[in-house]
């Protein structure tokens, strides 16, 4: 560690570590998202039995056991989060979850019963939700305040990379899923993942490694500072899990709606897993113009501050779900509605993640302590799990024995839509009354 940089160093210039995140960033977004777009076609149409037979999964088993995937992943950061604060630094973290992480990949590859399943899916949800809280806060512990300015910049490319990754693999995963097979769907993102860990090994020499807080961490954390921050960041992310029970549906519903429509596009029919792709598309496209447009235009007639960005994206996120509630309902008459209207519902949610979503992230780092940064940053992701939780339980609690459900076709969608509508105007409310802090790193004296 003597080596290595353990503050920032004084520079009005975007840190030398970042470049190394980000490539590290769409890598394993890559493997991540790639393995996610297809886990509920897996699931209902590829999965095996140990003798070699189909054992495949209804689609509301498919959409719990997907969400229950998803919701493990965003609640390890947690634990991901003390281990690096307290006991190993970010980077070893990183380093070493990653390993764990590519394994997880190796056994998809290996085996598509669902002993394999498991075991794949564990290793993953181990590896990738313990590295999240330390990629993340990695990317604020890199600047001090003569480059502070540049933050907001660095975690929009930061999220653009995520988005890189996920676009490029969501169209290409379900596609070698359906030429080749579970196998090479499952191997190629773990070879995108083995070369996020040697990424990001390349880059130690140019990181801010902050040494981990050792004993002192506990006394951070609960004392009344500690507390103070934590329990007022929990009423955020509570609220924003209604968000994310909504966003994820991306990768499970809407692909099930999807199965259901008219997918071609220019004589060229995509496939249902396929549509995901274009929430990262949009990402990648959106972001600059909000950045560089959009903001500064809206500044121009009132203060857009965080609170006001997430308000707005809590808001709009309700409104994606009328518009699939309308495909459904279409579907249940017996009709076969265009892709364009589900393409729709990805630009409304697209909207309200770029609002909500980077905003919360650089909120979340600006509003830590100085020692809570991966802490904080878990908190975050654990409003992910949640509401993947959530989704996840509304669909084992509407489902009949007979195999039916208690909310059928649109009536599904508008529930959430309710949901989430309700939701927006709390969060608008407490989000009037909290009181902006901004900490950031101390640079090294030179």
């Amino acid at each position: 560690m003597a080596s290595y940089k353990t503050a920032p160093s004084p520079s009005s210039r975007m840190p030398d570590g970042i470049p190394y995140i980000i490539v590290n960033d769409i890598a394993e977004r890559f493997s991540f998202y790639g393995m996610k777009a297809i886990l509920v076609v897996f699931m209902t149409q590829y999965l095996m039995s140990t003798d070699g037979q189909l054992a495949t999964m209804s689609r509301a088993d498919a959409t719990s056991y997907f969400h229950l995937f998803v919701s493990t992943t965003y609640f390890l950061p947690i634990i991901g989060a003390v281990i690096a604060d307290a006991y190993w630094g970010k980077y070893r973290t990183v380093i070493l979850l990653s390993v764990v992480y590519c394994a997880g990949h190796f056994a998809l590859f290996l085996d598509d019963t669902r002993a394999g399943l498991f075991l794949g899916l564990t290793l993953i949800a181990i590896g990738s939700g313990g590295i999240k809280p330390s990629v993340a806060s990695n990317v604020g512990d890199q600047f001090g305040k003569s480059n502070e300015h540049l933050l907001s910049r660095a975690f929009s490319w930061y999220y653009l990379g995520i988005n890189i990754g996920s676009s490029l693999s969501s169209l290409l995963i379900p596609w070698l899923l359906k030429a080749y097979g579970p196998a090479v769907a499952f191997g190629v993102p773990g070879l995108f993942m083995l070369a996020a860990t040697v990424t990001f090994w390349m880059g130690r020499h140019h990181f801010v490694h902050l040494p981990p807080a050792g004993k002192s961490y506990l006394k951070d954390v609960f004392g009344s500072d500690g507390k103070r921050v934590a329990g007022r960041l929990l009423v955020i992310y509570v609220l924003v899990a209604a968000f994310w029970s909504l966003f994820d549906q991306m990768g499970s519903t809407w692909v099930l709606q999807a199965m259901q429509m008219d997918r071609t596009i220019l004589g060229y029919e995509l496939l249902p897993a396929q549509i995901q792709a274009m929430n990262p598309f949009l990402i990648i496209i959106l972001i600059p113009i909000f950045s560089y447009y959009v903001y500064p235009l809206m500044n121009r007639y009132f203060d857009v501050t965080s609170g006001r960005k997430m308000c707005m994206g809590m808001f709009l996120a309700a409104s994606p779900f009328l518009v699939t509630a309308w495909c459904e309902s279409q579907i249940q008459l017996g009709n076969t509605p265009h892709i364009s209207w589900q393409l729709l519902a990805y630009f409304l949610m697209t909207l309200a993640e770029v609002l909500l979503v980077i905003t919360c992230m650089e909120f979340s780092y600006t509003q830590a302590p100085k020692r809570m940064k991966s802490l904080v940053m878990a908190l975050f992701y654990l409003s992910i799990s949640a509401g993947n939780l959530f989704t996840a339980l509304v669909n084992q609690v509407i489902q009949n024995p007979d195999g039916t459900t208690k909310l059928v076709g649109a009536s599904y969608h508008l529930f959430f839509a309710g949901f989430m509508g309700i939701v927006a105007l709390i969060f608008a409310i407490y989000m009037r009354f909290y009181q902006e802090q901004h900490i950031i790193q101390e640079e090294s004296k030179q």
